[in-house]
């Protein structure tokens, strides 16, 4: 079977065209700037160079016709007609307490979804559009939903609830959801696959860090917590976020730099985390890093928080579980910054950890950089969420 697999930003979208039985992408791709003046569209064929067309994206359903016209283009086209799209996985970034699991799409589906844009105002909205695009184009087409906050809807109680008055939970549902839950599901398989083992028998902690960066505990295959919270800003420091703070912050900034509660959100989002803290440096790690080496004592600081704040979870979460087998790093920089996940790992060796370094320095396919006789396996994964997400809708159709 082929599945489409769509993950609609609020201005972008990303699309792959996987074949299930093989789990190869046939086709992929990103449409940029939907809205926006200059808007284009980024196709590759499986083997095929990278093409790029500068056109017209008003909507995301304008989006979704030119995804639609690369796939069956009579040069480079992954299929000749849509008739050989079997179905299609939506991303959905907030699914509330409603979907523990991924599901079909129905109108009451959809329903449900809206009463989660609250929780998700930058991200739900932009989802529901891709699905309403993709039901208008391709009607019949059977489409699922797989919720970013699903993985970790196993959290019991004690790790989702905040210190607040209990009749914010039950109004508004306040809790901690976490985020990144495609991710951390399918790399926590992944490690287990990779030692040979079920993860039911695994205490695992994943490391995803990219831009925006959580870390989860997954105990026996299932999370029983995570560190992003109602909204992808808690947590830790990232590219941009500020992570975890004293919330009386945001009371001290507004006062003293009479600013309104809206204009302080948008720095703690926006221009914070190791962007912030490197002198408005960069959000890259690559930049950092070059900056780190030539002494930027900044960008030391930058990158010396962000590895203790990730250590600090990693403790946490091995005292959350009773123990942990397992720790994978993943994500953009999880995945190639090896000067970080060293740092990382030098707060570790009340782990039994040490690292391989010649292991550590690589690039590519799942690799252990623990030595064999480290009490807790490290590796890196690549994660695939687009892979997972077709996994999910292949399951339910």
């Amino acid at each position: 079977m082929k599945i489409l697999v769509i993950n609609c930003g609020s201005s972008s979208l990303k699309f792959q065209l996987i074949d299930s039985e093989t789990e190869q992408w046939l086709a992929k791709g990103l449409c940029e700037r939907i809205g926006i003046d200059g808007s284009q569209i980024v196709y590759q064929k499986a083997g095929g160079d990278k093409e790029t067309t500068v056109s017209p994206m008003p909507d995301h359903t304008e989006a979704i016709r030119l995804v639609l016209e690369a796939l069956t283009n009579e040069k480079t086209g992954a299929i000749k007609e849509l008739s050989e799209i079997d179905a299609v996985g939506h991303r959905v970034v907030h699914g509330g307490e409603k979907f523990a699991s991924s599901t079909l799409i129905t109108p009451e589906v959809i329903e449900a979804i809206k009463e989660c844009n609250d929780l998700a105002p930058l991200h739900n909205p932009a989802n529901l559009i891709g699905i309403d695009a993709c039901q208008k184009l391709m009607p019949g087409v059977p489409m699922v939903a797989v919720f970013d906050t699903a993985f970790h809807q196993t959290m019991p109680p004690e790790a989702y609830m905040y210190g607040l008055p209990y009749s914010y939970y039950e109004k508004y549902k306040i809790r901690r959801y976490g985020f990144h839950g495609t991710s951390h599901s399918y790399v926590s398989k992944k490690l287990a696959e990779d030692l040979g083992k079920k993860p039911e028998d695994l205490k695992v902690i994943v490391c995803h860090l990219g831009n925006g960066a959580s870390v989860s505990a997954v105990k026996y295959g299932k999370c029983v917590d995570t560190s992003m919270g109602l909204t992808p800003l808690q947590g830790l420091i990232m590219g941009t976020r500020s992570g975890d703070i004293d919330p009386a912050i945001i009371e001290f900034i507004a006062h003293k730099e009479n600013k309104n509660i809206d204009e302080v959100m948008t720095i703690l989002n926006k221009k914070s985390g190791v962007y912030g803290l490197s002198g408005d440096l960069s959000s890259d790690f690559r930049d950092l890093e070059d900056a780190y080496n030539k002494g930027d004592e900044k960008a030391k600081i930058a990158v010396k928080t962000f590895c203790y704040n990730v250590a600090k979870y990693i403790g946490a979460y091995t005292a959350a579980m009773n123990g942990v087998d397992a720790i994978a790093f993943t994500a953009g920089v999880g995945e190639n910054a090896a000067f970080v996940r060293k740092l990382i790992c030098e707060y570790l060796g009340f782990l039994g950890i040490t690292i391989d370094d010649a292991a550590n320095n690589t690039r590519g396919d799942d690799t252990v950089i623990s030595t064999k006789d480290s009490k807790v396996t490290v590796m890196f994964i690549p994660t695939n969420e687009e892979l997972a997400i077709a996994r999910e809708t292949l399951a339910l159709i």
